[in-house]
């Protein structure tokens, strides 16, 4: 894992000028989710910005789904740390695609969108070491591979920051 160094996929994490990145995948899931069902969009949330776990610092999530067995199992299969967030935090993060179900659900408009900011080192507005989180990879639903709804949400969120050499 390097989660300060630039990203080895060269995918879009990368710009001209960037410093290092801190890449963090924030996950939202239904109760009782399969951890394949998980992991299959976390890597392909990854693969499509061309990057793998290996690239990435932590997942993370809203605090009511940290214990869900089925996101804790792809965490670690993927040798990722889930970080976890309460729904107020979340809540007071600004993002392009909230939800009513989440909000009726875990008591945030969104997980994956703001579990990613968050982790990332923000997601107000604020700035950390002069770099700002952007997100990356806008929610994204997984497909599960027998089949039926989805039952788990993914988002990509980085913090360049600006002098760093990676």
């Amino acid at each position: 894992m390097n989660p300060l160094g630039p990203p080895r996929g060269g995918g879009a994490a990368t710009g001209a000028g960037a410093g290092p990145r801190l890449l963090t995948v924030g996950v939202g899931t239904c109760a009782g989710v399969a951890a394949e069902e998980v992991l299959d969009l976390v890597r392909g949330v990854l693969a499509a910005a061309g990057l793998t776990e290996g690239d990435v610092a932590a997942l993370a999530t809203v605090q009511a789904r940290a214990e869900e067995p089925g996101l804790l199992a792809a965490a670690r299969a993927a040798g990722l740390p889930l970080l976890a967030y309460d729904a107020r935090a979340l809540a007071r993060v600004r993002v392009p695609h909230p939800s009513d179900f989440s909000r009726t659900a875990v008591g945030t408009p969104s997980v994956a969108e703001a579990a990613a900011l968050l982790a990332s080192g923000g997601g107000d507005g604020s700035h950390v070491r002069g770099g700002a989180p952007v997100l990356l990879t806008p929610k994204t639903l997984s497909r599960p591979r027998g089949g039926g709804p989805a039952r788990a949400t993914a988002a990509l969120a980085a913090i360049a920051v600006p002098g760093r050499d990676g």
